[in-house]
């Protein structure tokens, strides 16, 4: 039993569990509406469209979570704009921005003598060196996010499922599909700093697709993808100290690993119901 107290005796582990704990509840109530909004790929080209705000951040000197911030709201500016395009489809427009932001930001952060260390850091993170003020970020960040998810929600909820019927209700989908965009945003410039950009994804996705084979409501979904994402970050964590792996990452894939588990549970779940109707027409 000791081994699962041990690593949660030091202070900077308990800072790393206390951040993975705020990350898994916004990334649930942000991710929800990702998921069922099919949102993924603009949430993955969100969190690479950082690179060029945080690579220039380093090089100067600046917060990188400004930085970050500035890039993002870039990347959220260009698709909102090239998405009114007719001639080019929604995909198109995130891709060549994903595309180009990201490229941007490597040839920014290649001038750099730490080139590898500063790239590493961004696109995986470390968790382990969480500080004071990152955990009163990610406070705010929830409260924040929290405010406006529970505002917004009847105004979310017919933008996924019905936009038509958000115009005729006056819910007004446009302001709510940026606005919805803007909490993607927030989230993930918040995130990276604990797992990354390439991992902040996973916990945004993973912890809410999981949850989709268990609830069909949403704030239900919610619940049940901020505790799978709070398992994946103690689970990470254990996992990290006793075999010396990257915490962030391994918080990451302990959340895919849970969606793989969710999937195969439902599957077997869904196999006996309907197998039970013919066990007992046997008997």
């Amino acid at each position: 039993m000791e081994w699962l107290l041990i690593p949660f005796e030091v202070s900077f582990v308990q800072r790393a569990l206390v951040a993975g704990v705020l990350v898994s509840v916004v990334c649930a109530v942000v991710g929800t509406w990702v998921v069922l909004r099919g949102m993924a790929f603009i949430g993955d080209a969100m969190s690479h469209g950082m690179l060029p705000g945080v690579a220039i951040a380093s090089l100067t000197g600046v917060n990188l979570l400004i930085g970050a911030a500035i890039s993002a709201g870039v990347m959220a500016l260009g698709v909102t704009a090239l998405g009114r395009s007719r001639r080019l489809s929604e995909d198109t427009t995130i891709g060549l921005l994903f595309v180009g932001m990201l490229a941007s930001g490597v040839i920014i952060v290649s001038h750099s003598r730490s080139f590898a260390v500063d790239l590493t850091g961004f696109l995986f993170g470390d968790v382990l060196a969480v500080g004071s003020g990152d955990l009163v970020g990610l406070v705010i960040t929830l409260v924040v996010v929290g405010t406006v998810a529970l505002l917004g929600h009847r105004s979310f909820t017919a933008l996924t499922f019905d936009v038509r019927k958000a115009h005729t209700l006056g819910l007004r989908p446009r302001l709510a599909n940026a606005v919805l965009l803007g909490l993607v945003t927030l989230t993930i410039v918040a995130s990276f700093r604990v797992v990354g950009t390439l991992l902040v994804f996973g916990l945004l996705i993973a912890p809410a697709a999981a949850a989709l084979f268990w609830s069909r409501r949403i704030t239900t979904i919610m619940l049940i993808a901020a505790l799978l994402g709070i398992v994946a970050t103690v689970g990470g964590l254990l996992v990290s100290w006793h075999g010396g792996t990257a915490a962030g990452a391994t918080i990451a894939a302990a959340a895919v690993l849970l969606f793989f588990l969710s999937a195969l549970l439902s599957f077997v779940r869904r196999r006996f119901r309907s197998l039970t109707p013919e066990i007992e027409s046997s008997r």
